[in-house]
């Protein structure tokens, strides 16, 4: 049985990857300080699990929580929606550029075997208003738009340093996009996915707004695709060298919307916000590399993923 850490494991991402790890028999630790991620989340398998309440800016709290571990997925980050991550923002920098210190450092010290950094797509700084297609070399030089991004260049730069240095297995993927059940349905913090997903399900008690024009364009990747993706990663590809997790399915704002519509049932109006902040506007991942590397691609269709998220958030709003 393999002894693994989750940082960030009672988050959205985080605890699909510990329910997926217990499935396969692994005794799954998982470290987090709760400011994001949710007891809730892993209430249904929380016996079975070790979890560690704890503050991981702190070098004597990953010292301890990697002990006699040897996987770490390092997914605890400090995040938010387009109004957190669409800006500099040094509460975002700091706690994230420890955390990546602290963690890696003791996963040295206590003889790691593997180690898994989940980066973002937000590392990519875009060079057009058409569709920027992102290949993992286009991240250097360096220039993302955030601080959530330089947080990530500087976690997948210390990757390479104790791949390099030490020996460390490190794996590092850049996720794109993953939505699915558990993300935050909070209008302040939540993505567009649930953010839209909601609007539908209240609507018509709260409107239905789009941020921007609609012509956004993204591929999106369901959660329980991504934790397939990280788990391969952290064996196929351990010499500290950057992939995409992605998805090829590129659709537009709009067009998402409108799938989200069609599975409310219901005659929704849209509305636009073209006042602030939209994110990058068009983007995707360039899955050559990781189709080469992980021998892999995502199962789950966007309609299938949608349908299954709607339900959740469903349940959750309407029924608690």
């Amino acid at each position: 049985m393999s002894l693994v850490l989750v940082s960030g494991g009672a988050g959205f991402i985080g605890s699909h990857l510990v329910e997926r790890l217990l499935s396969l028999g692994c005794e799954v630790h998982v470290a987090d300080n709760l400011s994001r991620g949710s007891l809730d989340n892993i209430k249904n398998f929380s016996d079975k699990i070790h979890f560690h309440y704890v503050d991981l800016t702190n070098p004597e709290n990953c010292i301890s929580v990697t002990r006699d571990i040897e996987y770490v997925f390092h997914l605890a980050a400090t995040v938010g929606g387009i109004p957190f991550i669409s800006r500099q923002n040094v509460r975002c920098l700091v706690p994230d550029i420890l955390m990546h210190s602290y963690i890696l450092n003791a996963s040295r010290i206590n003889d790691v075997d593997r180690f898994l950094f989940t980066s973002s797509a937000c590392v990519y700084y875009p060079k057009t208003r058409e569709l920027n297609v992102f290949k993992e070399e286009d991240a250097f030089p360096a220039n993302p738009k955030t601080t959530y991004g330089w947080a990530k260049i500087y976690g997948e730069i210390l990757c390479r340093s104790y791949y390099s240095d030490y020996g460390l297995k490190c794996s590092i993927v850049r996720i794109f996009n993953a939505y699915g059940e558990r993300e935050n349905l909070n209008p302040r913090w939540s993505h567009v996915i649930p953010s839209l997903i909601r609007k539908a399900i209240l609507y018509p008690k709260e409107g239905f707004t789009i941020l921007g024009d609609g012509k956004q364009e993204r591929a999106f990747l369901y959660v329980k695709d991504c934790v397939e993706g990280l788990m391969l990663a952290l064996i196929k590809a351990d010499n500290a060298d950057p992939i995409n997790l992605g998805s090829e399915e590129v659709v537009s704002i709009n067009t998402l919307a409108q799938k989200i519509i069609a599975i409310s049932g219901k005659n929704i109006k849209v509305k636009y916000d073209t006042s602030g902040s939209v994110g990058t506007y068009k983007y995707c991942p360039d899955t050559t590399k990781m189709k080469k590397v992980l021998c892999w691609k995502p199962k789950t269709s966007l309609d299938e993923g949608l349908r299954r998220t709607y339900a959740w958030a469903e349940k959750k709003l309407l029924h608690g």
